[in-house]
């Protein structure tokens, strides 16, 4: 195949596996915030643990009927990922029980120059000055389209600090493993979500009672509700799959740029849904700022010297067959 016919190819799987990420995303977003207004079933961690046992079961069938090929990754690295991984999903709730909901937002934000400093420090990788300038407008569009108050209090901070560290750490370690394994999202997920489940399912119910005071077990549940708590997990899947491509194609930084988008589009959808109370010429205006950052970003970070490694040695486990349903996972090929 041609150069020209590979760079169609890359382009056209990179939007596919992106367009993936976003509709799940914004599907489970909407549907968790029925579930979670409208039912008042408010037990966020549990609910997530739910997520990662459905997830484990489609990777064990997918498993059992060929499509994912057997794999190893070492008991150490499985723990550090776990780790990173729940103290992200516990630090951001309790970020947003504890913090205003404008500090919640620029936690999130503080994400990207965070999984900057991590490739920067880790992976060596220098930016050039009209991709970190794209990064910053992007940051600020989104800033001035989501921050609205903002306080902060000792223990809201030290858990907005937990939580965005964790999380940019959790997302550097997937681009990291499957690298490093030569793991397609498939098998990391085969890996991953069985122990995910088993420590949110245990953890969660004791989480949710302190964040909310209530039982998940004495929630009143109906068929309604039900049917939400099953479409929610089955989202889920898709979005706990399309995060793992995303990251092992993009890297983690441009995930979380390009993940913006989705903050947007959540936006407009509210606005569409629920009212236009809180549209504005001041909201509006972040968006655009945002998205032209967005746009830059990807023009800016996919040209020569945009996004390079100064120094790539890190060794791959060759010898591990990618599953079936995986993506391409050539660093090269990293944005």
């Amino acid at each position: 195949m041609s150069s020209t016919g590979k760079a169609e190819k890359k382009a056209a799987i990179d939007a596919a596996s992106w367009m993936f990420n976003v509709v799940t995303s914004v599907g489970i977003i909407l549907v968790n915030k029925a579930l979670m207004a409208t039912y008042g079933f408010s037990f966020a961690t549990t609910l997530t643990g739910l997520h990662f046992g459905t997830t484990t079961l489609l990777t064990s069938v997918l498993r059992w009927l060929g499509y994912i090929q057997p794999s190893h990754l070492p008991l150490s690295d499985l723990l550090k990922f776990v780790l990173f991984a729940n103290f992200s999903i516990v630090g951001m709730n309790v970020s947003l029980m504890w913090n205003s909901v404008g500090f919640y937002q620029i936690a999130k934000l503080s994400m990207i120059p965070v999984s900057c400093f991590l490739e920067v420090v880790l992976d060596h990788v220098r930016y050039s000055r009209d991709t970190k300038l794209s990064i910053l407008l992007v940051l600020i569009g989104v800033g001035v389209c989501t921050v609205t108050d903002v306080s902060v209090n000792a223990k809201g901070f030290i858990a907005a600090l937990v939580a965005v560290w964790s999380t940019a750490l959790q997302q550097y370690y997937v681009h990291f493993l499957q690298r490093k394994y030569s793991l397609g999202s498939f098998n990391l997920l085969g890996h991953t979500a069985p122990a995910q489940a088993a420590s949110l399912l245990v953890l969660g119910p004791f989480m949710d009672y302190w964040l909310t005071n209530k039982r998940v077990d004495a929630y009143g549940y109906s068929m309604t509700s039900v049917l939400f708590i099953i479409l929610s997990c089955s989202i889920a899947v898709g979005t706990n799959l399309s995060q793992f491509i995303c990251i092992g194609r993009f890297t983690a930084v441009s995930f979380q740029v390009l993940g913006h988008m989705k903050t947007i589009l959540v936006l407009i959808l509210g606005f569409i849904f629920f009212g236009k109370e809180g549209l504005n010429l001041h909201v509006v205006f972040g968006m655009i700022i945002a998205i032209v950052g967005m746009v830059w970003y990807g023009n800016a970070s996919s040209k020569p010297g945009g996004k390079e490694r100064r120094s790539y040695s890190l060794p791959s486990t060759k010898s591990q067959k990618h599953d079936g349903l995986s993506e391409s996972s050539d660093p090269d090929e990293k944005v």
